[in-house]
């Protein structure tokens, strides 16, 4: 069984993205949901993640809506493969016309 973090670092700014409404789905259920805290990270998200494939969405438009900052991405979707692993991170690099991701420790 596997847990899940993440990270959101508002790379324009330099700064962790604080306030990003983050939730977990598999298939069509919504497994969890979360915000990141100040340093942008929610510490664990999920717990005890069985095999298989997920999504991990982002409110990028809210986020950058309450800073008045024009956004192409209103939200994010992020697809990734559960194994065997003990523990998955997936950091997001957000700007408002950009993004990146990668599989983190």
């Amino acid at each position: 069984m596997t847990g899940l973090s993440t990270h959101v670092l508002d790379a324009v700014r330099g700064v962790p993205a604080e306030g990003v409404a983050v939730w977990l789905v598999r298939g069509e259920l919504r497994l969890t949901e979360a915000l990141t805290d100040a340093d942008g990270r929610v510490k664990e998200l999920a717990a005890g993640l069985n095999p298989g494939d997920y999504q991990l969405f982002f409110d990028t438009g809210s986020y950058f809506a309450a800073q008045g900052v024009e956004t192409f991405y209103p939200e994010v979707g992020i697809a990734f493969t559960v194994g065997d692993q003990a523990h998955l991170h997936v950091p997001l690099l957000l700007s408002p016309f950009a993004y990146s991701t990668y599989r983190g420790s």
